[in-house]
């Protein structure tokens, strides 16, 4: 089997109310001003054709199984003012 790395980052413009909350394993999520918690990480994306639309899978088992292939995952998030 082969290694794939697969590096993503993510500059984004986000809502004053936006805030980082640090998690008990020491990471971090955004915050939301609803209550609710945004943690972007990998969700794989399937195709019948690289230049049809791209979907999130309904296959349970295939979903587990691609993400069952990831050894460790890392997401830094930082919050920039001005």
């Amino acid at each position: 089997m082969k290694k794939l790395n697969v590096t993503i980052q993510l500059d984004m413009l986000v809502p004053d109310d936006w805030e980082l909350v640090q998690t008990s394993e020491g990471g971090h999520v955004i915050g939301l001003p609803n209550g609710q918690f945004l943690d972007l990480a990998i969700e794989p994306l399937f195709a019948n054709d690289p230049e049809d639309t791209w979907s999130s899978t309904e296959d349970e088992e295939l979903l587990n199984d691609i993400l069952d292939l990831v050894e460790s995952e890392e997401v830094t998030y930082t919050i920039v003012t001005h």
